[in-house]
């Protein structure tokens, strides 16, 4: 029997305090401390999109539409306000909201030595297609749409250069000789069917076909309608009154002397215009919405002054065939309200003698 020393006995129960430590080492609980809870912001407030604006083709996008585009308003060219411009006559443009009228207007070229050619439709595979105008340094095909004051469907004889500057033919461009000097007077003779026809091709449409001489203008070097022009055609977009289906294919604004302001002198109405709106957008009142023609009954069913024109899939004569009493008094505010001058010219001035 093994006898046990103090000095063992005190080794023995070192060896087990250390070992029962150990132990309780293994035994230790591991705490788990929580990660940080991590912010997840709320869903944002649904907020509703703005209703849809007219959406306005750019310059050089191709518009096809089902529908044709309405006859072409009669109004008169108010007068040149500056030396160098050129007229641009109006048409009926394409958006979200339906046809609208682009008044017609003086602007200054790009550049000396070049002329407008306008845009026109066209019916092409089953729509109608847009042809944008541009300026070049003769006048291409532009449908054989007789848009007036010179545009007769082939060519342009409004006028000419002459060196580095415009004279104008005072045989149907409406010019002040007092202001502007540079003019000459030139019958100019129609050899194409005059009307109010707004489109090439189709059921209705003229049936024009390009020159030999205006294919060789479609292949020079053009230039696109200047800053001015496209937002003349914007604003006319943004315009509720500017649109067919609201002013019956009569707009207020037929014509201005500048591009892009569409109130004050030399504001023009279509013959057939609401009057009261006409009256005021020639004196540079606000737009107030009032559907129709100058009775508010939306037509345009009397002679009109040359008598040369037949509207599109209507008639261009009243029973009494005198025109609206309405009408005669807006032609006599319209007068009034512009600067004296000469004999205005009527939308087909190139037809007088």
């Amino acid at each position: 029997m093994t006898e046990y020393t103090p000095s063992m006995i005190r080794a023995t129960g070192a060896v087990a305090l250390c070992a029962a430590a150990a132990v309780l080492a293994g035994c230790a609980v591991q705490a788990r401390v929580a990660a940080p809870a991590v912010y997840v912001p709320p869903p944002p407030a649904y907020v509703a999109p703005p209703p849809p604006a007219a959406v306005v083709a750019a310059p050089g996008a191709v518009v096809q539409v089902q529908i044709a585009p309405p006859a072409l308003p009669v109004y008169e060219q108010p007068p040149c306000p500056v030396a160098g411009y050129l007229w641009t006559p109006g048409y009926w443009a394409w958006a979200t909201g339906g046809y609208y009228w682009v008044p017609g207007t003086w602007v200054a070229p790009p550049t000396v030595g070049v002329l407008w050619t306008p845009g026109y439709w066209g019916f092409v595979g089953g729509a109608y297609m847009w042809h944008a105008g541009y300026w070049g340094p003769h006048v291409g095909f532009y449908g054989g749409v007789s848009y007036g004051f010179g545009y007769t469907g082939v060519g342009f004889a409004g006028g000419r250069w002459v060196g580095g500057a415009f004279a104008y033919n005072q045989a149907v461009a409406n010019v002040n000789v007092t202001v502007i000097h540079n003019t000459y007077n030139e019958t100019v003779v129609n050899n194409v069917t005059v009307n109010r026809v707004s489109f090439n091709g189709g059921v209705g449409g003229t049936m024009a076909v390009p020159t030999a001489q205006e294919r060789m203008a479609a292949q020079e070097h053009h230039f696109a309608p200047t800053p001015l022009q496209t937002q003349h055609v914007q604003e006319a977009a943004h315009n509720p009154a500017l649109f067919a289906n609201a002013n019956g294919g009569h707009p207020a604004i037929a014509a201005t002397a500048r591009p892009a302001m569409f109130k004050g002198p030399g504001v023009v109405a279509a013959h057939g215009a609401n009057p009261t709106l006409a009256r005021n957008m020639s004196m540079g009142g606000s737009m107030q919405m009032n559907r129709g023609g100058p009775n508010g009954s939306g037509t345009n069913n009397w002679r009109q002054p040359n008598g040369a024109h037949t509207p599109q899939g209507g008639s261009a004569y009243a029973p009494n065939g005198k025109a609206p009493q309405g009408v005669k008094n807006q032609q006599k505010n319209n007068r009034k309200a512009q600067p004296k001058k000469p004999a205005e010219k009527e939308h087909r001035g190139e037809e007088q003698r």
